[in-house]
């Protein structure tokens, strides 16, 4: 079965973002969620994986194009280093919480019952979705006009050009002489829609570290970070 949002939630939803939808079909599309059964999708024809697609390469664009704009100084390898923060999927579970979009989501009650709506990953995904309507309906002024206000404090949250922890920690490793750090899965919890991964990241002559997060990408991150914070500390 599916739980339904919140009254006249996809208008509610519209408003939100500044954008009145000349084919709402398409917002609630971006709002279905893969655990809601065809029959139960109404004029939705399919989730939101197929907006999310699109949506994905849209942000790519409009952050790449901002960059460009907001820092005219700046070689590439510091502009990609900014795209990636301000893409990836933690920065898009971000943008997704602040505007409420988990309450706009149409899902099973099972999904919804695990915590979905609160979900970071799924946000993400929505998020983009969500990006991906708007291009497809107003144009991409509509999702530009979308991404700056809603990335407009994030684009400056960084002074300098943030690092991937990854990266740093093989840097300061390479810099010292040391093998490359190792990522060891320690092991995976929770269901298929919501999992836990914990990773453990392994330097030689250092305490093996471990972190948790939704995707061992996350997690790898996470333990990366953590074990750069106990080399700052040390």
């Amino acid at each position: 079965m599916m739980e339904p949002p919140e009254a006249s939630s996809v208008d509610a939803l519209a408003g939100c973002l500044g954008h009145q939808f000349a084919d709402p079909t398409l917002l609630r599309e971006a709002l279905t969620h893969p655990s809601v059964q065809l029959s139960d999708r109404g004029t939705a024809r399919f989730g939101y994986e197929r907006l999310e697609f699109l949506g994905d390469r849209v942000l790519g664009l409009l952050i790449a194009e901002w960059l460009i704009e907001r820092f005219p100084a700046e070689p590439e390898g510091a502009l990609a280093r900014r795209h990636t923060a301000l893409v990836r999927a933690e920065t898009l579970g971000e943008i997704g919480q602040k505007i409420g979009l988990g309450r706009h989501l149409l899902m099973s009650q099972g999904e919804s019952g695990a915590g979905g709506r609160d979900n970071s990953a799924t946000l993400a995904d929505a998020c983009e979705a969500v990006i991906g309507a708007l291009y497809l309906d107003g144009g991409i002024e509509s999702a530009r006009d979308f991404v700056r206000s809603r990335w407009a404090q994030v684009i400056d949250r960084d002074q300098r050009p943030p690092q991937d922890p990854k990266t740093a920690l093989q840097e300061w490793a390479q810099a010292r002489g040391l093998p490359l750090p190792r990522y060891d899965v320690v092991g995976r919890s929770g269901p298929d829609h919501q999992p836990q991964f914990e990773i453990r990241v392994v330097l030689p002559g250092y305490p093996p570290v471990a972190a948790l997060g939704p995707s061992k990408r996350i997690a790898e991150r996470a333990a990366a970070e953590r074990l750069l914070s106990t080399l700052a500390s040390g």
